[in-house]
């Protein structure tokens, strides 16, 4: 396997860049919980099982639980599609539309919009088909 095949993908910064984005659920949800909860439930070890029970920490846990539902699968193909080639960039596309409705989802889920949002999470999977779809045919 030709190492240079690496600089000329799009992949690992695309991959790098959904890391990032991970991080963001993860901070945004820490952040509102703590914000409710305070910075010594944040440090202490929660064996009490201690929730934060407003609507903005719920709704920053439920966007970044649904992240975490089709970011295994966004790593699976985007790694496939950097180690076989994307002579098309159809699978680049399709990890593109990913990681962009799934940066738009964010603040829709958080706000409560609904419909909207869920054509925006009907987006991502779209874009992991496309990337499927690609790899497949």
């Amino acid at each position: 396997m030709d190492p240079m095949m690496f600089d000329a993908s799009p992949f690992p910064a695309l991959i790098a860049w959904s890391v990032v984005l991970l991080f963001i659920h993860i901070g945004l949800q820490s952040v509102i919980a703590t914000r409710e909860l305070g910075s010594t439930w944040n440090a202490g070890p929660r064996d009490d099982e201690k929730k934060p029970k407003g609507k903005f920490a719920g709704r920053a846990e439920r966007a970044s639980l649904n992240f975490r539902e089709t970011y295994p699968a966004f790593i699976a193909l985007a790694l496939v599609q950097m180690f076989t080639g994307d002579p098309t960039d159809w699978g680049f596309y399709g990890g593109l539309v990913w990681f962009l409705c799934r940066i738009v989802y964010v603040p829709l889920y958080l706000f409560g919009i609904p419909y909207i949002r869920s054509l925006v999470w009907l987006g991502s999977v779209a874009g992991l088909v496309i990337m499927a779809f690609h790899l497949i045919f």
